[in-house]
This record gives C-alpha cells, structure tokens and sequence, in this order.
C-alpha cells in the first residue's frame, strides 16, 4: 500500500512522519540544526542544513516504516524564514529566520501606507514577514540584494529541493506576501512605494493553492530521500496554520493553537472581519473562500527553556522536578510577574521591540517560583491574543491544543485556568505532521478535497477542564501583566533600539 510522506521545518529541526492512507503513523523521525544570534534580535540559520536535515530524517523514517512506495509528500515549515539565493539555488547570505526582528523600521514602513491590500494584514505587514526583510535586504545590504535571483520562504525552498520546480504556496503568499487572489495577485505598486520594485522578480512565479499538486519528486532527490513510488509533491505552507487541517477540518469558533518554541493561533471564518489585533483576515489561504485569520506570541515554551536552563540553570533531565515543585505552589502566591515578550509582540500589540522582563524579585525568590510566574507570563500572553479574537468579532468556540504544551502539564494546566475554558489537546503530538499527511493524500488523489481528507485525519483529544477556585488569582494577575506591559513600553523600546547595538 503506498504511504503518505509528511515534512514539518521546525525552528530547531526536521521532523518526517510516514502515514499509510488510512492516517496512522508509520514512523517518525527528526534531525536538528544550528540557529545562530549575530545580534540581539536576529536570527539566521544555513538553507543547506535543512536538506541535509530533510535527508537524515527522511531515510531514517522510511526504513523505520519498511520502505514503502510513498504517493504523496507535502512540506510545512516556519513561516517567513527567508532564504535568499542565487540563480543555482545556493545560499547567498544564511536565512532570516522566522523570529528574526531586524527589519522593524521596514514593518513601521509598512504600516504609514494606505494600500488597500495591506487590510488584509491589519493594516500593516509584521517584522518577522519576507517583505520586510527583503526590504532590510535592499537598505542594509543592496549588492545582496540585487545578486538574489529567489528570495524565498523556507517552504519553497524545500518544495525545489524536491521537484525542481519554483513555486509559492498560496497559503505563504497571502499571509506573508501581501498577495491578493481575488484581485491583482502580487502588489506591484506596494513593493515599489516600499522601495522594492523588482521583489516579483525573485519571489517565485507560479502560486499554488494548498493541495494541488506541485510536480513528482526529482530523480535526484528521489535518490537522495531514499523513496519510491509516484511521489507526487502537494503545495504545504506555514506550520501551525496547516494544523486546521488535523483538528477534524476548519470551521467557524474552532481555533487551533500550537504551543511550541512560540505559539500560534489559527482559525477561518466565513465572512471578514479587520480588526487591527490580528493578522488578516487572509482570503482564500487555506480553503478556498474562506478567511483565515492568525495570532500568535513569539516566545512561549522559549521563554520556558530559558527560564529553568539558562536562567535558573537546570539541566534539561532535571525540569520535570522543576516543574513538579512549581506546581505544588498557589497560583500568583509567589508575587512575581514576568513578560513574555524576549522577541518583541506579535499580536495583538504588534510591537516587535517590547522585551521581556522579570518582576517582583526579592533575595528571597526560589527558583520554582521564578519558573511558576514564567509560566503563568506565558498563560497570560494566549488571554491577550484569544480576548483580542473575540474583541475583534472572531468567535472562539473550541480550542484545540498542541505541541510541546502536552510535555508540560504545568504550562497546560495553567493556561486552561487562565484562558477560563476548557482545552482539547490533541493526543498526537505534531498536528503540523498529520496536516501535511491530508494535504499530501489530496494532491496525490486519495481524497477528493482537504475537507475530505481532514475528517480521516481528525485527531483523538483530551479535555482539559479549568479549575474555578484559580479564577480570582488569576484574574488579578492577568490585570498586571496589562499593567505591567504599558509600564514597561518605554525603556523596552529604548532597550531595544536598533542604534543602541551597532558601532
């Protein structure tokens, strides 16, 4: 029976599953790379360690699985980590990676114009999107710039890797391109206003709706991956989006948020909203007449690992008992806040210059209680995004849950009883994998359309319950954590100026 291949780019590493027609995993298998940090705010890794990190993971997965011919393959990865190359494809400057902030006066840029594409988008093109940082390109290092035949998102990147052939995800272009289906496609006259004239003529040429098949893999690849059978390429796209794919298919109310290294909120709605808070609402980026709309934090389970391994420091093996003894604590007993903005905001504040922060501490402070508030920081960062859904007339009716969030019942409890409302976490633990594996099945043919495809794929979930008695504390701590975001604005901002790291 032929096999399904699944690949998920993740910020740390390559994860490939192998599923049989029907939606059970096969195999599973990862392998990492290295992120470098030049500056504070940057973030950029090498495209070459991806494919070399796609290889290992993929020919490991395959003969776990017993070398199956596979029918379909299909790619997410993070969204808007930048791949700048030459005509052969080979990397001219390492990638911008998807957290990387440097291009936030280019974003400020983005938000003084009035093109009509930019309501789709809130209003203004965030920091961590290619646009921008194709514009940082063209202003901090133009013989760069101008040598690049593909600026690319790392999706594309790959899906050449494996066909041969230049071609965008519709899903990356309208979210993180400013690409319009319904009306011009790309925005010419914005990327000239925004001093990019010529972006179209490195940006791939050919956009592809998520699910439509791409091309068969390459004889090269092929060889290199280890696979056989027809192994027909589907357009994938951004990870933690794909993920509506995996929770049973998108409807109104259902919300799919990934709780990894950052975290991501995503659900459609049937008829468009624009509240500034949020980025979209995207047309036709999933489903076909449909509206997307995303949140998301940029640091969550990052500031996690680096509250109990680099502040508090702990080894990895040692932070279950970190966790264990933070939870036995009442919850904001400890008065300690931290803000969980070590990348700046994505929404609904926008603001890629807050940083984060740890207040309250006394000589008196445990470490248990440092990483209890870290946590509770983070809780109170998906409020903000969620209360800002509903403030802007997105319904939230069911939160599924995934990710490394499962990992830590501390972090998942707390966020049940912050949120005030039940979560439904989902048993498997990479909803991107299995979104990718419905997305590979359609453009291979085995389902007549994703909706389809997504009802095989639906996963089996968990009913986190809020406990009520947490309520009151909780309420008041998320009071100061607004309090505290407002008060700290200012010397963040100062903090984080660009001009305050250079010379």
């Amino acid at each position: 029976m032929s096999a399904l291949l699944a690949i998920d780019l993740g910020t740390e590493s390559a994860r490939v599953a192998v599923y049989s027609a029907d939606g059970a995993e096969l195999a599973l298998s990862q392998s990492g790379y290295a992120t470098s940090f030049p500056r504070p705010g940057w973030a950029e890794q090498n495209p070459e360690d991806w494919w070399r990190a796609v290889v290992t993971a993929t020919r490991a997965a395959l003969t776990e699985a017993g070398s199956p011919p596979v029918a379909g393959v299909a790619v997410a990865t993070t969204a808007s980590t930048v791949a700048v190359l030459d005509e052969a494809g080979r990397p001219l400057r390492p990638a911008l990676l998807w957290m990387d902030s440097r291009a936030s006066a280019e974003s400020a840029l983005t938000a003084a114009s009035d093109h009509p594409v930019l309501r789709y988008a809130g209003g203004s093109d965030a920091v961590e999107w290619l646009v921008p940082k194709a514009m940082w390109l063209a202003r901090h290092q133009p013989d760069v710039y101008r040598a690049a035949a593909h600026i690319t998102e790392a999706v594309d990147y790959l899906v050449w890797r494996l066909t041969g052939e230049w071609t965008g995800s519709r899903m990356n272009a309208v979210c993180k391109w400013n690409y319009d289906p319904r009306g011009a496609g790309l925005p010419d006259d914005l990327y000239a206003d925004l001093g990019v004239p010529d972006l179209r003529d490195k940006l791939p040429g050919r956009i592809v709706p998520v699910g439509d098949p791409v091309a068969p893999v390459q004889a090269g690849a092929r060889d290199e991956l280890g696979l056989t059978g027809g192994a027909v390429v589907s357009a994938g796209g951004i990870d933690a989006h794909l993920s509506l794919l995996a929770v049973g298919g998108a409807r109104a109310g259902r919300v799919s948020v990934v709780c990894g290294t950052s975290t991501a909120f995503v659900t459609e709605i049937d008829e468009p909203v624009y509240p500034p808070t949020v980025w979209g609402p995207y047309p036709d980026a999933l489903n076909t007449g449909r509206w997307l709309v995303e949140g998301g934090q940029v640091t969550s389970g990052s500031v996690l690992t680096w509250a109990g391994e680099q502040l508090l420091g702990r080894p990895r093996a040692e932070l279950p008992g970190l966790i264990k003894e933070a939870a036995a604590l009442p919850p904001g007993a400890h008065g300690l806040m931290v803000l969980d903005y070590f990348m700046g905001n994505r929404t609904p504040l926008r603001d890629p210059r807050l940083r984060g922060a740890v207040l309250g501490l006394t000589l008196g402070s445990r470490p248990e209680e440092v990483y209890r508030a870290a946590v509770e920081g983070v809780a109170y960062g998906t409020r903000q995004v969620l209360d800002s859904f509903v403030d802007g007339g997105v319904p939230v009716d069911e939160v599924f849950v995934s990710g490394g969030i499962r990992h830590n019942p501390l972090w998942l409890r707390t966020t049940a009883d912050v949120l005030g409302r039940p979560l439904l976490l989902a048993a498997e633990g990479n909803l991107t994998l299995r979104a990718c594996a419905v997305t590979a099945a359609t453009g291979a043919g085995q389902a007549a359309s994703l909706a389809e495809a997504a009802a095989g794929f639906a996963p089996r979930v968990t009913v986190v319950e809020p406990d009520s008695s947490h309520r009151a504390a909780f309420e008041r701590g998320y009071e100061d954590y607004r309090a505290a975001t407002e008060a700290t604005r200012a010397i963040a901002h100062r903090l984080s100026a660009p001009d305050r790291h250079t010379g």
